[in-house]
């Protein structure tokens, strides 16, 4: 649970990033940014686990550039699930800006 929680934070501070860098991606508030945060973790550890092994033969055959597409895939729809649809062009940017956000603040 403590590994979620740290997660769950790091995907709240990535997500405030990916705003600050991505344009047309907005926080309308806290508790929409935790909520978001919260979705995205639920989608990280539910979803696309599933999406990955289904995928895996086409994800070796680009030689892993579908990753690209299932991240922004999972990022649309936690942000479906929880805040507003958004152009479907800015999912793969704001999986990008959040996976390098994330990579760079994750512990360990």
């Amino acid at each position: 649970m403590a590994g979620f929680l740290v997660h769950t934070i790091v995907l709240a501070v990535a997500i405030w990033v990916t705003a600050q860098v991505v344009s047309g991606v907005t926080i309308v508030s806290w508790g929409a940014l935790a909520l978001a945060a919260v979705m995205l973790a639920v989608v990280n550890a539910i979803v696309r686990p599933i999406l990955l092994i289904v995928t895996l033969p086409i994800t070796v055959l680009t030689l892993g550039l579908f990753y690209l597409v299932i991240n922004g895939a999972a990022f649309g729809l936690a942000v479906y699930l929880s805040v507003q649809a958004q152009p479907l062009y800015l999912f793969v940017a704001e999986a990008l800006a959040e996976q390098i956000a994330s990579g760079a603040l994750a512990p360990g």
